[in-house]
């Protein structure tokens, strides 16, 4: 037996259930006092958080080394987040999860993309045609996800179009699910959401383009989608970086940065299940996730809603246990309540990881 922990104050077990105590004992949750001593930490509990959209292994120019996918997953831990949906990279980061010093990880494999329009280095470039099979493989190499792009800026047009035509993502998706994988799409532009959300998407990452016209459609195929504000907040200086040879393009990118938080709000408010990620690893650096966490309620989230995104609900969507009794000791302590105040996400008193303090 390692140490025995008791964690006191307050345990928020969910958005409206709290209790006053808990131990961990063999690095599992348990409500059951032990008959050995333990050491006391004091506070306000969450499950250890969810960046539901980052990049391990991955930075501006691609895969990195070993030495650097450490460096990234320790910052996301010491921020608190302990669960990372990695939302494509060209890495293998299969070693972290022999490390019970770091995030667990839900790998969507390496980004799929149309040739010649992504960021170079970061994904397989391929044309329609071998969407399918290029889904199916990643299918294979990652837990339980896969991750298409759905749009990029297209030289000829000047602008964001979509990536893939109806019929390749019906078959591609299809493949997926029969693979038991979700399939998530980083999407930016207003005109690529129909297409991919009937095709049968499960996710929408950044999801800008959302408009009245589209935000029922969401709702009606139960599609969520993880806004990733730190990143949108990024737009401006992309467009004026690209301004001079694709203006309409940058003017586009200004227009969906500006409505940013209008379009969050619409969505949560019609029901879509939204979730925080940063984006982090590829232009932001990693342990952002209480950045992102605030600017959902900047956007007009609850509170008590933009935690469930980055602890309850969150984990629940990608399969995880929160606070409940047997379930590995994953945790965050706090000095206050985060639901009186947001701002506490950003400073954790203790980070309990698999039973033992790591931070």
């Amino acid at each position: 037996m390692g140490e025995v922990l008791h964690i006191t104050g307050r345990i928020l077990t969910g958005p409206d259930e709290a209790t006053d105590e808990l131990w961990v004992v063999d690095g599992r949750i348990t409500y059951d006092r032990p008959a050995t001593e333990a050491v006391t930490v004091r506070g306000w509990a969450l499950p250890g958080l969810v960046d539901a959209h980052c990049h391990v292994g991955l930075d501006h120019y691609g895969a990195v080394a070993a030495e650097t996918s450490e460096k990234q997953a320790l910052a996301d831990r010491d921020a608190g987040a302990l669960l990372l949906r990695d939302a494509g990279s060209p890495s293998d980061t299969r070693w972290v999860d022999d490390r019970a010093d770091l995030p667990r990880i839900i790998r969507a494999g390496r980004h799929i993309a149309r040739a010649r329009r992504y960021i170079r280095n970061f994904a397989h470039e391929i044309e329609p045609g071998d969407l399918a099979a290029y889904v199916r493989q990643e299918a294979r190499r990652g837990d339980g996800w896969v991750k298409l792009v759905g749009d990029w800026i297209e030289r000829e047009a000047g602008d964001l179009t979509p990536c893939w035509p109806k019929d390749a993502l019906v078959e591609a998706i299809a493949a997926a699910h029969e693979e038991g994988a979700r399939v998530t799409a980083h999407c930016f532009a207003e005109d690529t959401l129909h297409d991919v959300v009937t095709a049968g998407i499960d996710c929408v990452e950044h999801a800008t383009g959302l408009t009245d016209e589209t935000i029922p459609l969401l709702v009606e195929h139960g599609v969520a989608i993880v806004p990733t504000l730190v990143n949108i907040a990024t737009f401006p200086d992309l467009a004026a970086s690209g301004e001079a040879k694709y203006p309409r393009w940058a003017d586009h990118m200004r227009r969906l940065h500006a409505r940013r938080h209008e379009t969050v709000r619409n969505a949560y408010d019609a029901g879509i299940a939204v979730y925080a990620g940063t984006d982090a690893g590829s232009s932001l650096p990693h342990g952002l996730i209480a950045a992102e966490v605030e600017e959902l309620v900047t956007a007009g989230l609850p509170v008590t809603a933009a935690l469930s995104a980055t602890t309850w609900q969150a984990r629940e969507w990608l399969g995880r246990p929160g606070l409940e009794e047997g379930a590995p000791a994953d945790l965050v302590v706090y000095d206050a309540d985060p639901r009186a105040d947001i701002r506490v996400l950003a400073a954790p008193r203790r980070v309990v990881l698999r039973g033992a303090v790591v931070a």
